[in-house]
């Protein structure tokens, strides 16, 4: 019997190994992805550097992460097309998921335009803007 369930326990273990990321996150829930999604945000993409408030001293208002600013920096090139506005990316407003995650995916809007500089157009991976696109939701 001892045998038997030592055998079940290794084959058990040995399926794990096998697991794709998808089912880790089905089996930690949305908050993995949440997690994710954050930590892209804020520290690898840096959305909060230009979607967000800042106070008279330069610093990020941090009771209003992500929902939109003047633009903090101007254009190196004066007659180039530049966005003085960062819109609110807080919950993602005006957006679906499915257009969330083309738009991080593609570099291009619902509309198939690129974002004004010096907004980048990302190619993220799926996965990571499906992460990113979950926080983003996630804020209210």
């Amino acid at each position: 019997m001892k045998k038997i369930m030592v055998a079940a326990f290794i084959a058990l273990l040995g399926m794990g190994v096998y697991m794709d990321r998808s089912e880790v996150q089905a089996n930690e829930g949305e908050g993995a992805d949440i997690a994710h999604g954050k930590y892209i945000v804020h520290q690898v993409a840096m959305c909060i550097q230009c979607h967000s408030p800042r106070d008279e001293k330069g610093r990020l208002n941090k009771s209003k992460l992500l929902r939109g600013a003047s633009m903090p920096v101007e254009s190196p090139f004066p007659k180039s097309a530049w966005a003085t506005l960062a819109p609110s990316i807080a919950g993602l407003p005006g957006y679906s998921v499915e257009e969330g995650i083309h738009f991080l995916t593609t570099g291009k809007t619902r509309r198939g335009d690129k974002p004004l500089s010096p907004m980048p157009p990302f190619r993220m991976s799926k996965e990571d803007a499906r992460d990113v696109v979950a926080y983003l939701m996630s804020i209210r």
